[in-house]
């Protein structure tokens, strides 16, 4: 009998395989997974064999993010900081220390304030003014729809008072037209464009950076949701491609190629010979990324009625489709046919519909194909379009996180919503219900990436942390193994992996290690769980210790 390279014992073992779902020992030989149960295990313990005793630790299968932007958050990382606080005196005191500790920058860049810091969402160049008044600053808030410039980068992009508003985005004004600082969706790329750019050592930093982290939190896999230029930031596939290369890239990434939204179907080439070009190893991009809309806090969510004003009336706005409904469903049925993955940001309800239309366009027209297409954010659903989802096999990519009461929720969100629409938020269990398959990813950075964390809102539907406040539409909570497999099989169904995400023989072992059982702990409990190793393909990728 071949002896295992490495043993897990004393479990529990977490499967994720509805034949067996709760082991106690696990075998790996080479790069996958030899044998899953009990004390037979131990046969399989050699003299070479490393033996890790789990103690009551709890092994799962490698949590896989369905949707985030990697290389974008590991340079971030490096940048000014201002997430982890909603303190406008702390924004200004961050960006004044960066400033001055980086004397010799051109531009002071960087991102993560959040819009319930300001009132309606919005600060002002003038705020940035007072800290730094001589360069140009451009800061991007965290969920990287909208960024804040100060009056110099304003002047050095000729962002003015007679500036138009781009098709698909808007300039923040003050009364008399003057831009106020904020720049919303596509018209962030008026100034970015001039914003110093990365170069590929920065890429490649920035991802090496993003993939220790991503580790640290058991995370194996994931799906990069953007792969080329946007608004002014640099293509990342680069990173990826030397990375991968180089040996370097210890996960398994599947690349989202960004769809122009400015062009049409004569992209489709270019995109052909990028995915052909950029499969290397562990890295393919097998997947096109379309953003059908933005988001409902700058009231760019595309919705199947318009936003309410803050009197509760409705307004002449119901968001934008970035893409024409009708050209959608040609692009998706001719991308369908060449094999790729269509990962869509749908937010509002008209873009989810839009979406979930174009799906159904590219079934009728090419049959039921094995292209995985699945729809990103999910904000509001119209209860219409819940059943499409199984029918179509178009697959829910939720971001949990977000389904909770905080400020931006309550003050940016609901209000300009109305209740029955507010009430449509988030359907995570409507959608399981109606047999649709759900993987589950981050979007970081716009939110952390902690997989424990998004698992923890999905069951509890409350922030980590919070204690005796409301809960978020409580109907919509999951259980913990669906929470769980939307973080493991269903964003390995989504990536591709389909030898990942249970624990089974034959199986990679992309594995994690919990410090506690998360399965036996109070429930408002999952967010205290920590990592203590990763495993990819047998390999030890991250040790707590």
């Amino acid at each position: 009998m071949t002896k295992a390279d490495l043993v897990f014992t004393q479990g529990p073992v977490h499967t994720g395989d509805s034949a067996r779902t709760r082991a106690s020992s696990l075998a790996v030989t080479g790069e996958r997974i030899t044998a899953v149960g009990h004390d037979e295990v131990r046969e399989l313990i050699g003299p070479r064999t490393e033996v890790v005793d789990l103690g009551g630790k709890l092994l799962l299968p490698g949590f896989q993010d369905s949707h985030v932007h990697a290389v974008y958050g590991g340079m971030e990382l490096a940048e000014c900081d201002l997430s982890g606080t909603v303190g406008v005196d702390e924004y200004l005191r961050r960006i004044r220390e960066f400033a001055d500790a980086h004397p010799d920058s051109a531009w002071i860049t960087g991102g993560g304030w959040s819009m319930e810091s300001f009132e309606g969402g919005l600060p002002t160049r003038q705020l940035l003014d007072a800290v730094v008044p001589d360069r140009p600053v451009y800061l991007v808030n965290r969920d990287h729809h909208g960024a804040w410039a100060n009056t110099r980068a304003l002047e050095l992009a000729d962002v003015t008072r007679h500036t138009p508003d781009p098709d698909d985005g808007r300039i923040e004004r003050e009364g008399d037209g003057t831009p106020s600082g904020v720049l919303q969706e596509g018209a962030t790329g008026l100034v970015a464009r001039l914003v110093p750019r990365k170069t590929a050592a920065d890429r490649l930093d920035g991802l090496l950076r993003a993939q220790r982290l991503l580790h640290s939190l058991g995370i194996t896999g994931w799906q990069d949701a953007l792969l080329g230029e946007f608004n002014g930031q640099p293509d990342p596939s680069d990173a990826y491609l030397t990375a991968a290369r180089e040996g370097t890239l210890t996960a398994r990434v599947n690349g989202a190629l960004w769809w122009d939204r400015g062009r049409g179907s004569d992209q489709i080439p270019e995109l052909v010979s990028r995915r052909k070009e950029l499969t290397h190893g562990r890295f393919r991009a097998g997947s096109v990324k379309i953003m059908q809309d933005g988001i409902a806090e700058n009231f760019t969510a595309a919705m199947t009625s318009p936003y309410l004003d803050g009197c509760g009336c409705a307004t002449a706005n119901s968001g934008l489709s970035f893409v024409d409904p009708l050209a959608l469903r040609s692009h998706v049925t001719e991308l369908d046919a060449l094999d790729f993955q269509v990962h869509f940001h749908a937010l509002g309800d008209r873009a989810v519909r839009e979406a979930l239309d174009a799906i159904e366009a590219a079934r009728a027209a090419n049959g039921r194909r094995a292209t995985r297409h699945h729809l990103a954010h999910l904000q509001v659903v119209h209860p219409d379009d819940i059943p499409r989802f199984a029918r179509l096999g178009a697959i829910a990519n939720i971001q949990p996180l977000w389904a909770s009461h905080e400020p931006q929720m309550d003050e940016l969100t609901i209000p300009f919503l109305g209740p029955e629409r507010a009430g449509r938020q988030y359907p995570f269990a409507s959608l399981l219900r109606a047999g649709a398959t759900l993987a589950a990813g981050s979007d970081w950075s716009v939110s952390s990436p902690d997989p424990l964390a998004g698992i923890h809102v999905a069951v509890n539907r409350m922030q980590p942390g919070a204690t005796g406040g409301r809960v978020f539409l409580p109907e919509q909570r999951l259980d913990l193994p669906t929470a769980v497999a939307a973080y493991t099989a269903g964003s390995a169904h989504v990536n591709g992996l389909d030898d990942t995400g249970t624990l089974r023989p034959g199986h990679l072992a992309d594995l994690v290690v919990l410090d506690r059982d998360i399965f036996t702990a109070p429930a408002e409990e999952i967010h205290t769980a920590r990592v203590l190793r990763t495993y990819v393909g047998g390999a030890l990728v991250h040790s707590a210790s």
